[in-house]
């Protein structure tokens, strides 16, 4: 029994840690799966993840309560958001090279305002425990982890969750019903179809696709604040570490549906967990697996999935298309 007790607690560690590092990746999916949809690449997923987690930990660290810290980041995630949608909907610009702008723009302002702000390389100081998010329900899972095999499977894999990792995953059936459920979502997938047609009933295109890309950096925003009040306690220039890339690929990999894409965040998570879980492992015949190779494992199945699925993934018909209103 005390083997079966010991599995038990390493595969709850693993499926726990799954979904903790998957957060950040399903929250900046949806905000992909948001934008894309009205027609809007959204390369800089990146850059307002990076962003969203500076602002939220400077706020933090500067005494704020955690969720005052939750809105700076989300006021991060939309600023940029809407420089993006300035540069592409405004002036029609190439949505790719703004992603990409927003995504270098970010990665060099944390760090230097960072060392402006604290000198320490760009780091900020630890967020106080008062100004994070706590497990929400510690005290039931202290009570269940004794419990024979079931115990740490709902201690470490269901209970040991902050109100982020839980509102993430709420996030994914309301933002389903949002796109498939509402006459807002039907017209959001229609200007990313075939904006002239949503053009010739009277309906803004510009106003929808702002209010997409908008809602995307309120998503982004909460991700990055993950990442700094949750997850870690300090921010660290480039922490972000491709996860912006890594939901992009899952959402082209769900094919721009939020459920599906949520099963490609787990999946990411998953490889994560188990890589972190294998560090310093050894293996009969190989012996122990290279911690750099064991890094490397998510980035690798990103490219992976970019080269095999981006070219047969239907995207939205107008996706990247600048729309000009006809007069």
């Amino acid at each position: 029994m005390s083997e079966l007790q010991e599995l038990a607690t390493v595969v709850a560690s693993v499926l726990g840690a799954t979904l903790r590092i998957s957060v950040p990746l399903v929250l900046c999916a949806l905000a992909g799966v948001l934008s894309e949809r009205a027609g809007v690449i959204d390369i800089g997923l990146e850059g307002k993840l990076l962003a969203a987690a500076f602002a939220a930990a400077v706020a933090g660290a500067f005494g704020w309560p955690a969720g005052a810290a939750l809105l700076a980041a989300v006021a991060a995630g939309m600023a940029l958001s809407a420089v993006h949608g300035l540069a592409c909907i405004r002036f029609r610009g190439d949505q790719i090279v703004s992603g990409v702008a927003i995504n270098i723009l970010a990665l060099g302002l944390t760090a230097v305002i960072g060392l402006h702000l604290f000198q320490r390389g760009g780091r900020t100081p630890d967020v106080p425990p008062e100004g994070r998010f706590g497990v929400l329900f510690d005290a039931a899972a202290r009570a269940v982890q004794d419990w024979p095999l079931l115990g740490p499977l709902l201690a470490e894999a269901l209970l040991r969750h902050t109100l982020l990792t839980w509102l993430a995953f709420a996030l994914v059936p309301a933002v389903w019903w949002l796109l498939y459920r509402t006459r807002f979502g039907l017209r959001l997938r229609a200007v990313g179809e075939n904006p002239a047609m949503v053009d010739a009933a009277g309906i803004s295109v510009a106003g929808l696709r702002w209010r997409a890309v908008l809602l995307a950096g309120v998503l982004c925003g909460i991700a990055g604040a993950f990442l700094t009040l949750a997850q870690n306690a300090s921010f660290t220039p480039g922490m972000s570490a491709g996860r912006g890339f890594m939901a992009l690929a899952a959402m082209v990999f769900g094919h721009w549906h939020p459920v599906r894409a949520l099963w490609a965040c787990l999946l990411f998570g998953l490889l994560d967990a188990v890589a972190i879980r294998l560090q310093g492992t050894v293996l009969p015949g190989l012996g122990a697996v290279p911690v750099e190779l064991i890094q490397a494992l998510p980035y690798l199945f990103t490219v992976v999935l970019l080269a095999g699925f981006f070219g047969r993934a239907q995207a939205p018909a107008a996706l990247g298309q600048s729309f000009t209103k006809e007069r």
